[in-house]
């Protein structure tokens, strides 16, 4: 087993919604993908025989959002062995190396909290209205925006000893 040294997943996620924006490792910024996912048919399967259960996964991955760099980055063969992978992990007398390795799967196409955040993927926005607030039975307004911590600060000028 490694000993000491970062780790490929070792420390926090990023967090694209942190104050300080000048980390080295922000450069490479965040990618948006789409909230209605990847349009159009799925690749073509590229291991041997599929199962109807991998048919199944296999086109309901590949409109997700996330699909839309699977294909930008050629990764039809990691999805491939994931949903492969996924389909043994389902079984009831599967192994726990095989959930592990799904669980791996899930972290580095995306598909995970983390793995997203890794990633430095984010979907966007769908195209839902703000939330309305009703105020006093009137017209519907709509609900003002949520202030953010760096809104909340406030420059204190420095009065130097004994001001």
């Amino acid at each position: 087993m490694a000993r000491g040294g970062a780790r490929v997943v070792s420390g926090p996620a990023p967090d694209p919604l942190a104050l300080r924006r000048n980390r080295p490792s922000d450069k490479a910024g965040w990618t948006l993908l789409p909230a209605e996912g990847r349009q159009g048919e799925p690749p073509e399967w590229p291991l041997t025989e599929a199962t109807p259960r991998e048919w199944d996964l296999w086109f309901e991955l590949w409109g997700r959002p996330q699909a839309v760099m699977w294909e930008e980055l050629g990764q039809h063969f990691e999805v491939a062995l994931f949903v492969r992978s996924l389909v043994e992990a389902e079984q009831r007398e599967a192994k726990v190396d095989v959930r592990k390795l799904v669980r791996q799967y899930l972290d580095s196409l995306g598909l995970s909290v983390q793995g997203m955040l890794r990633n430095r993927w984010k979907i966007s926005p769908g195209v839902e209205p703000a939330p309305a607030v009703v105020v006093d039975g009137g017209p519907e307004v709509p609900a003002p925006p949520r202030k953010t911590a760096r809104d909340r600060m406030k420059v204190v000028p420095f009065r130097g000893p004994g001001a």
